[in-house]
């Protein structure tokens, strides 16, 4: 049976009760909806879309946080709805701003970014008056200093009458995130579905989970042994200064060294005069964060990967510019050493060989199978997309994201969607993926998906199993190297998952209350102030205040902050200063480093002189913790 409906194009959407259920409570108030990758989420958007435009006045904005998504979301709207195709309108940066004001002044359905939208609102654009319905999908961003915090924030001051719908696989573990999300987004309903639930059941495909243990080789434990040798070394001058409480390598992780980051950080904060030994102690945790990472990659990845981390560092090393760790880690005879001897190695991680016999059986079994192998890092993407070429009736296609990085020009947007285009077609087979692939993109249902590396997010892990199961069954194999960070990310992705589960059962009746204590707080309080005037009410109405703002200080929070006020704001390029309050106040704002970085280069007393001479008020703002 197929979804009846004006502005939906006949025999297009096939009817799922529980879709219907959800649209229905969303169309009533504002809603976040949680449902498993592969179940129509964005088809629920769609219902909720093709109701709005039954009213005269309707317009909608949808956002997506990438561009590909963007693209796709659009794409999917034109398939589907029997509106013109120029009524539904594609926003990103690379549509001009003087064509945005037009497109949106005629679009039915704007899809963007919500960076370019938020933009457009802080240069006056265009405002969100005339928005009746508004999608954040991937919903679980909307926390911090995200664009869609801000987004919300404006929404709910420029428009009474207003419908918001948030759509997410994955919100996370955190009852406090999930309810930091509802409070951003305005979310006064949550509709969750589980693959559990009785109207989602009949349309949940198997999904079978395999575990793979992978031993290191022998050759590896030489190199291992210098590295680690290289990490002690410096952990052991982090423990005497107090910035780690262990230097014990079984004790250390990324997390560990993180926080001496921060401890250092803060002390060369709280000191008038830094001592030598702070930025000495900030070179040592460098240092070792660089030679943990080079660990866990030949732990993890294997030879070849390691191999050009230190091909890179040592390039970055014979510049000038380079930074004192790296010249370090260069000249240190425990990683020479090591160098040296990888050079010699001609065997790579068995997790290489591992992934080529999982894909040959699959494809030996089912020769119309197609593959996913998720890798975290782009030269192990680029190893196992060469070596699986070597092997007939393998396809394999590289898919990874947009960022240049050195000797890796990554892949376009157009070239990113003719892979998926020709995964769709048949003319490749496996993908070799980074987490460009785990959020949302239409990447066409898969038999496997192959982790390469275990991940510490249980969001990621859950986006990631998502793309296969969705119209048959399916399979995930993680490959874990035992006695490696492997146990560690799997063990920590799988008891997060676990609690978001749970939290996911609680979520309902909690948020219920919660919302319902919330919403009966506020009507009191809206019903005793009904009939009582206030001094607001007597008060005159001020003029609307004006702050003058530095182009290079335009896309800063200060900035949003300032318009959620309803201040207005005029960008322009300032030769003295950050903002202009009036002719008499000028402002400079400057964070922690900045102010450091000025004081230290001598560049902090020119400006303040300038500032002092350019207004009869002038305000230094420094910004930061500690």
């Amino acid at each position: 049976m197929f979804i009846k409906n004006q502005f939906i194009k006949p025999d297009s959407v096939e009817r799922r009760e529980y879709q219907i259920n959800i649209a229905e409570s969303a169309s009533k108030k504002n809603t976040l909806v949680v449902l498993p990758t592969g179940l129509g989420k964005t088809l629920i958007a769609l219902f909720l879309i093709a109701k709005e435009l039954e009213k005269k006045d309707s317009k909608i904005l949808f956002l997506a946080p990438t561009k590909p998504l963007v693209f796709q979301h659009a794409h999917f709207l034109n398939d589907l709805l029997t509106i013109d195709d120029e009524s539904i309108i594609a926003f990103t940066g690379e549509v001009s701003p003087s064509n945005r004001r037009e497109l949106w002044k005629n679009a039915k359905i704007i899809v963007s970014t919500p960076q370019v939208v938020q933009n457009d609102l802080l240069s006056k654009k265009f405002d969100l008056k005339d928005i009746s319905f508004i999608i954040f999908d991937e919903a679980h961003h909307a926390v911090g200093d995200y664009a869609y915090v801000f987004l919300s924030e404006i929404y709910r001051k420029q428009r009474e009458k207003r419908l918001i719908l948030g759509i997410t696989a994955s919100p996370g573990n955190d009852l406090s995130k999930i309810l930091e999300v509802c409070k951003n987004l305005d979310i006064t309903n949550i509709e969750i579905r589980t693959k559990f639930d009785h109207d989602v059941k009949p349309y949940v495909h198997d999904l079978k989970i395999v575990w793979k243990e992978i031993s290191l080789p022998q050759e590896f434990s030489y190199t291992i042994q210098l590295l680690r040798k290289a990490l002690s070394s410096r952990l052991k001058k982090l423990k005497e200064i107090g910035a780690i409480d262990s230097a014990s390598l079984s004790l250390i992780n990324k997390t560990k060294l993180l926080e001496a980051q921060k401890k250092i950080q803060s002390a060369i904060r709280a000191s008038p005069k830094p001592h030598k030994a702070f930025f000495q102690s900030a070179q040592i945790q460098s240092e070792a964060m660089k030679i943990h990472y080079g660990l866990e990659l030949i732990q993890t990845q294997g030879v070849n990967s390691l191999r050009n981390y230190f091909q890179r560092m040592g390039r970055e090393a014979s510049v000038k510019s380079s930074t004192k760790s790296s010249r370090s880690i260069i000249s240190d005879h425990n990683i020479l050493e090591a160098i040296a001897y990888i050079k010699s190695l001609n065997i790579e991680h068995p997790k290489v060989d591992e992934v080529i016999n999982i894909v040959k059986t699959q494809l030996s079994q089912n020769k119309d199978s197609k593959i996913i192998v998720f890798t975290h890092y782009r030269d192990t993407s680029a190893y196992i997309c060469n070596e699986l070429g070597k092997i007939q009736n393998v396809k394999p296609a590289r898919f990874i994201g947009q960022t240049i990085k050195e000797g890796d020009k990554g892949l376009s947007q157009k070239e990113q969607a003719m892979i998926i285009r020709k995964f769709k077609e048949d003319e490749y087979n496996v993908l070799i993926a980074t987490s460009v692939a785990e959020e949302g993109l239409d990447i066409p249902s898969c038999d496997l998906v192959v982790f390469y590396e275990p991940i510490p997010s249980e969001i990621r892990a859950i986006q990631r199993r998502g793309r296969t199961a969705r119209k048959m069954a399916g399979k995930v194999i993680i490959l874990i190297t035992k006695g490696t960070p492997d146990e560690g990310y799997y063990w920590s992705a799988k008891r997060k998952e676990k609690r978001m589960k749970s939290e996911l059962e609680l979520i309902r009746n909690k948020l219920t209350k919660r919302f319902e204590d919330a919403c009966s707080i506020y009507n009191q309080e809206q019903s005793c102030n009904s009939n009582q005037k206030t001094l607001i009410d007597f008060e005159k109405k001020k003029d609307n205040v004006k702050i003058v703002v530095d182009n290079r200080e335009y896309r800063s929070n200060v900035v949003k902050h300032l318009t959620i006020k309803g201040i207005d704001i005029e960008p322009h390029q300032l030769d003295v200063g950050d903002y202009i309050l009036s002719t008499r106040i000028g402002v400079e704002r400057k964070n922690v480093d900045d102010f450091l970085e000025s004081l230290i280069s001598g560049k902090l007393f020119k400006q303040i002189s300038q500032l002092r001479d350019s207004y009869s008020r002038p305000v230094l703002i420094l910004e930061g913790e500690n």
